[in-house]
């Protein structure tokens, strides 16, 4: 069995997903000691006992240690099985996260699966719902992933009760990414949203935004909605297209939170991105990672930042797979992630 080390690096449950994901693909069984052992609640929470739920079920694994607080999970799978699953975290969990534990593996299974997760659908140090359908997975569907997503309902913290749901079909050959350079801006377009609260809140945060960007972007695409949902919350999106790549930047409404705050903190990170020089945003060249590495041939990346939670997810990697990787800058810098894909089969 491979062994993790999950303190290593950013030391969060990243590491434990990534593992996860990885032993599914890779067919090998992997035994991860101390699980979040620098947080301030260590060991499994309740969305990752669901992602080892998820990737169990996945992969019919083995599992030792699966439990609240634990800080050692054993996990061996048998294989990769496609079907129709429902994952309820139970708390506002992140549905995201337990997504991404599996996504890649129900990909590459050999038909076609249908996926439900409730939970926290919009809730901090995860991406959000939004993030995921109109940033990441258009990177995943060029590469020639087959993947719809939708969201049946809104969930924030801390009430959660969101849900969103999968539909994925078998990936054939998965192509390289070349994000090098952004090239000519093509669009700008802000989404303002809110879940059981008044219209006039996402106004307020639109308006805001508009104060911010109208200069510098007159045709900016404006849109307001209200999400289903059981709990209440806001957000504010902001995507930009360009030639050659796009960025998307996201904040929530809190308690007590001033609309105005929700959009400046959503304009801050997309005005920090474009004084900078990266084709990619730190966290979707973090996200790219695992997907890439069974592209078949060779992809590159140039972000904004090159983050602890990148390098310690190529790390996982790297205990998984002879793969070649590149990093060209320090942490902390703009940099590039060079990857040679090894393709899927994996080869013997």
């Amino acid at each position: 069995m491979i062994e993790i080390d999950g303190s290593y690096g950013e030391g969060g449950g990243q590491v434990l997903r990534s593992a996860l994901t990885l032993a599914l693909l890779t067919g090998r069984g992997v035994l991860i000691r101390r699980i979040r052992a620098g947080r301030k609640k260590p060991g499994l929470m309740a969305q990752h006992l669901k992602a080892v739920e998820a990737a169990a079920a996945v992969g019919m694994a083995r599992v030792e240690g699966a439990e609240r607080g634990a800080t050692s999970l054993s996990f061996v799978p048998t294989g990769l099985h496609c079907g129709t699953y429902r994952w309820d975290i139970g708390t506002a969990g992140s549905t995201s996260l337990v997504l991404q534990t599996v996504l890649l593996p129900l990909s590459l299974a050999t038909g076609p699966s249908q996926c439900v997760i409730t939970g926290g659908t919009h809730v901090s140090w995860s991406p959000c719902y939004h993030y995921l359908a109109h940033h990441w997975l258009p990177y995943l569907n060029s590469m020639g992933f087959s993947v719809r997503l939708k969201l049946d309902g809104a969930g924030f913290y801390p009430r959660g009760g969101g849900s969103i749901s999968a539909a994925i079909a078998p990936a054939v050959v998965l192509t390289p990414l070349s994000l090098v350079r952004r090239g000519t801006l093509l669009r700008v377009r802000c989404l303002s949203a809110v879940t059981n609260l008044p219209p006039s809140i996402a106004r307020r945060q639109l308006d805001q935004v508009v104060r911010r960007l109208q200069g510098r972007f007159p045709d900016m695409d404006q849109e307001v909605i209200s999400m289903p949902g059981v709990g209440k919350g806001t957000l504010v999106m902001l995507n930009v297209e360009f030639e050659h790549s796009s960025c998307c930047f996201y904040s929530l409404g809190a308690r007590g939170k001033p609309a105005e705050r929700v959009a400046d903190e959503a304009v801050d990170d997309l005005e920090q991105f474009l004084c900078g020089k990266g084709a990619v945003d730190e966290h979707l060249a973090d996200q790219m990672v695992l997907p890439l590495v069974f592209a078949s041939g060779r992809s590159r990346l140039s972000t904004t930042r090159i983050t602890e939670h990148l390098l310690t997810n190529l790390w996982v990697v790297r205990k998984f797979l002879d793969v070649k990787i590149i990093i060209e800058g320090e942490m902390g810098q703009p940099g590039t992630v060079e990857i040679d894909g090894l393709g899927w089969p994996l080869q013997k």
